[in-house]
């Protein structure tokens, strides 16, 4: 089975909630509390191994209780923890998370170790070249990513980079990337061009690909995504489901995607694929709670 190594980083979510978002010096009363694993790497690992991946995860926790619980949940998920680093100076990742009655999310993290991911210690990960697929997310140092990426470059490996929490990347990344799949907000934040539809995700796409991307997906919520690369150009419509709690739909995407490009899947069935498994995580609270099983899916 082809491997797809996840690098990025893990938190534990604190979540409330509520009907409404709180302006700021606002108090509401009336919240539901969870506390789920999450980070954008952890997240995305997970959904690739449920979703049927052969998945090992490189991320670095805090020598604590929330460190020790990751790790313990990785495993169940049978995801190959050998490259989860502990480190004893600083405390694991944490996110406070607000949720409204609309599903729609705020979210304040502290990166804690994942900030302490060097490239020193993917140095010591000696098999990365047997991945198929390395995914990474901009919740690690952006220098990390950068050396990941010098490397896996010079090995023909494909890299995706799902570029979030929105930041701007250097072109010396962009050029020779695989895959990148920006949301609308990142898309602008990256592109400089507004999403609103598919002219403007064709505009925003260019962009990307003049850089030296391979291919783009830009994912619109509930409009479903968008592809190009320089000989295809899709739309893909996402089915209508009442959002819960939008946290880790993109999240969920992106590792779909992966798994779908190890079983080689054209675009159009893999962008298929992965928006029914984002389309299902949004109608679930949590993090990594929400991301379905393959045997949910329709679309096997």
């Amino acid at each position: 089975m082809k491997k797809i190594f996840v690098i990025g980083s893990s938190n534990t979510d604190m979540v409330v909630k509520s009907k409404k978002l709180p302006s700021p010096g606002e108090t509401i009363l009336g919240g539901t509390f969870f506390m789920n694993a999450g980070g954008k790497g952890a997240n995305q690992a997970v959904a690739a191994a449920r979703l049927g991946g052969h998945v090992t995860l490189i991320t670095k926790v805090g020598d604590d209780i929330f460190g020790k619980q990751t790790i313990e949940g990785l495993k169940k998920e049978n995801i190959n923890t050998d490259y989860v680093f502990t480190d004893k100076t600083a405390p694991s990742g944490t996110a406070l998370i607000m949720v409204n009655e609309d599903g729609e999310n705020c979210i304040v993290v502290a990166p804690g170790a994942n900030s302490q991911l060097l490239p020193a210690d993917i140095e010591q990960v000696k098999n990365i070249s047997e991945a198929e697929i390395i995914l990474m997310q901009l919740e690690i140092p952006i220098e990390t990513i950068i050396a990941v990426a010098r490397k896996a470059k010079a090995n023909n490996q494909k890299i995706i980079i799902n570029p979030a929490p929105a930041q701007k990347l250097d072109d010396e990344l962009l050029n020779g990337l695989f895959l990148i799949t920006p949301n609308e907000t990142e898309a602008v934040l990256l592109t400089g061009i507004k999403v609103e539809d598919e002219t403007t995700a064709s505009h925003a796409a260019n962009i990307f690909l003049n850089k030296g991307v391979q291919n783009v997906i830009i994912t619109l919520g509930k409009q479903g995504a968008y592809f190009q690369n320089k000989n295809l150009k899709l739309k893909i419509d996402a089915p209508s489901v009442q959002a819960m709690d939008t946290t880790a739909a993109g999240d969920t995407f992106s590792g779909a995607v992966s798994v779908a490009l190890t079983e080689g899947m054209n675009w159009e069935n893999t962008i298929k694929f992965a928006i029914e498994a984002a389309s299902i995580s949004v109608t679930r609270m949590g993090a990594q709670a929400s991301v379905p099983y393959r045997n949910e899916l329709d679309f096997q």
